[in-house]
């Protein structure tokens, strides 16, 4: 499966990045019971799990609280936020998998879903290339 990574326009035109950037942000489809949603979610190599804005979560019928709690963090020094995991399915490119994710409120309003090592890179070989803007991800067997 090939993605194109998707230019993001900056709204103050950067020495560094021009007036946009791209990332590897590619869509999923969630599904719990009988219930989807699409989503958009980072490929994020350096994320440890998956986790999804609560409202994805809630909007499949999930009781976000109901789940397993952890709290995380990222790179900045702020405290960190709290997200619930669930178990879910997961379909990337016609790929169908079972997986946990962490449904959190703590994500900006802007942010993006993240897909990470546990959850997401253990099922699929991923290759970047920022190069020529796309990934590649092809399911283990």
């Amino acid at each position: 499966m090939k993605f194109s990574y998707r230019k993001i326009p900056l709204t103050d035109r950067s020495a560094y990045f021009g007036s946009s950037f791209l990332r590897p942000i590619i869509p999923v489809t969630i599904q719990a019971g009988n219930k989807t949603i699409r989503y958009a979610a980072l490929v994020d190599s350096g994320a440890d799990f998956n986790i999804f804005h609560a409202e994805i979560g809630a909007g499949i019928g999930l009781d976000i609280p109901s789940g397993e709690p952890i709290n995380f963090g990222g790179i900045h020094a702020k405290s960190g936020a709290q997200g619930y995991f669930h178990d879910v399915t997961l379909i990337v490119g016609g790929h169908v998998f079972p997986t946990r994710v962490a449904f959190s409120s703590g994500i900006a309003e802007y942010g993006h879903g993240v897909l990470g090592q546990k959850g997401f890179f253990e099922f699929f070989k991923v290759i970047f290339d920022h190069q020529s803007g796309s990934l590649e991800i092809k399911p283990k067997k």
